[in-house]
């Protein structure tokens, strides 16, 4: 019987510095590869975090910008703390408990992504 594995969105990018300022510095990624056809054509990277992988693009056509993820998270207040305590200066984001039982932080890329953490906190 088929059986469906783990996603890896594409999301776009259009600045490889302020890409690894949000992702890496920010949101504590690492990268696990960069490819680049050759000298100055656009980058192709993967980044990940605990089981959490993202792969960004510089390329035209790989994602669009203004795509919502959504990302299981497992103590979704430790997270709100360690972002809140890194003091990105283009992101304080706020922790929301939401109608449908979840605990969230949404915060915005520089690119117009929104990632969005959540715990669920039901009963």
């Amino acid at each position: 019987m088929p059986k469906l594995g783990t996603v890896t969105p594409i999301l776009r990018i259009f600045d490889v510095a302020k890409a690894h300022e949000f992702y890496v510095d920010f949101l504590g990624f690492e990268v696990q590869f960069e490819h680049r056809y050759a000298d100055n054509t656009p980058l192709y990277t993967g980044i990940y975090r605990d089981g959490c992988v993202l792969h960004l693009s510089e390329h035209h056509g790989d994602g669009a910008p203004g795509s919502h993820l959504r990302i299981e998270t497992t103590d979704i207040a430790g997270l709100h703390h360690e972002l809140t305590e890194r003091k990105y200066r283009f992101a304080r984001p706020g922790l929301e408990e939401t109608p449908w039982k979840t605990k969230e932080v949404t915060v915005a890329d520089p690119f117009g992504n929104r990632l969005t953490f959540y715990e669920d906190v039901r009963d």
